[in-house]
């Protein structure tokens, strides 16, 4: 019996050319043999192939209509890019263009990416703060504004019609393809040039040191990653350019350790103090800052100091710095300090300790 074309891409014997191709691009997607993990994938795709190279041209699918077979139908002129329009664009995301072409795109290559890393201290993590670095590029070429071209510009290759690629139509055991190959002529840029630019021989692109600018910002946390848009390297024939990554390291503070926003530091108060209450000087970030110590204060209670840590990086608020005492034991006493302590001891209540 023959063959069900309509039946295979799942439309009526009236469906439109829209639908007949929107049946075949899902199908395509599904039975693709690279890709498809079903058993009779190979087979599937094979048929709708064939099915599409029927019913997606006028004339055989006249004949079919008619005679109820493809016998007869003529593959040779079909190029299923002009049938599946954009589809070529789905099975080059998908597939690495299995079977079709890049559509005609002129393949101007954005530039690639670079990265970087610097480093910063901790009090410029905490107020932000700017570098120049130097950077070996490929930069765009200012003679020829990246054309490549000294001059009349660039002309339309002849050997691909400035589509940048070449195709064909042949039968395969899948059914009938449209396979693509890149222009050799042009590199698959579509054009050629006949007077290159000296300066980048051609190439529009040139090799440079450029010093840029990174701005950091307050609050940037150790191995965060800053994206400077179009600094990266130079596209090819006036393309864009990449970005350029910058990660942050935040060295290590002898003074403080870092949570996030919060900072932490140890001080060492005197015993007197301790006992008797007072005022400290604590450094902080931006200098010095005031701590009120009670009386009586314990070795290893931690006191807080708002707003003294580092602001968020999005600048919505602005972390605590914590200051942990540990009271100073003096290693030598004059006599009449050893007496005035024996006395305090003597008359401390029930010899529990001097702080309770």
């Amino acid at each position: 019996m023959a063959k069900d074309y309509y039946k295979i891409l799942g439309v009526e014997k009236n469906a439109s050319q829209d639908e007949i191709k929107s049946a075949y691009k899902k199908l395509a997607k599904k039975y693709h043999p690279d890709v498809s993990k079903e058993s009779n994938a190979a087979e599937k795709f094979k048929e709708i192939n064939e099915a599409a190279g029927v019913l997606g041209n006028s004339e055989n699918r006249q004949k079919y209509d008619q005679f109820g077979s493809a016998e007869g139908a003529d593959f040779s002129g079909f190029d299923y890019r002009d049938f599946a329009g954009d589809f070529g664009d789905i099975f080059d995301q998908f597939f690495g263009g299995f079977g079709f072409g890049d559509g005609g795109r002129k393949r101007k290559t954005r530039g690639r990416d670079l990265a970087t890393e610097i480093g910063i201290t901790l009090k410029e993590a905490a107020t932000g703060t700017s570098r120049k670095i130097p950077v070996d590029k490929l930069s765009q070429c200012h003679e020829c504004k990246g054309t490549g071209a000294a001059s009349g510009g660039t002309e339309t290759c002849t050997k691909c019609g400035g589509q940048g690629t070449v195709r064909q139509a042949r039968r395969t055991a899948f059914g009938v393809f449209a396979t693509t190959t890149t222009c050799g002529a042009c590199n698959g840029t579509g054009e050629t040039i006949s007077n290159p630019c000296k300066k980048c021989s051609g190439q529009g692109r040139i090799e440079q040191e450029k010093n840029i600018e990174i701005k950091i910002p307050a609050g940037i946390e150790n191995g965060m990653r800053l994206r400077i848009s179009g600094e990266g390297e130079a596209g090819t024939r006036g393309a864009g350019a990449g970005d350029l990554y910058v990660t942050v390291y935040v060295e290590e503070d002898e003074r403080f350790k870092r949570d996030g926003q919060d900072l932490y530091t140890d001080t060492q108060i005197s015993f007197a103090l301790a006992c008797l209450g007072g005022n400290a000087e604590i450094p902080t970030l931006e200098g010095t800052e005031t701590l009120r110590i009670p009386a009586g204060t314990q070795g290893g209670t931690v006191f807080r100091i708002k707003e003294k840590g580092l602001p968020n990086v999005h600048g919505n608020s602005t972390g605590n710095l914590y200051v942990k005492v540990q009271i100073a034991v003096p290693k030598k006493l004059t006599k009449k300090q050893t007496e005035i302590l024996k006395e305090f001891e003597g008359q401390t209540p029930d010899k529990k300790g001097w702080f309770f």
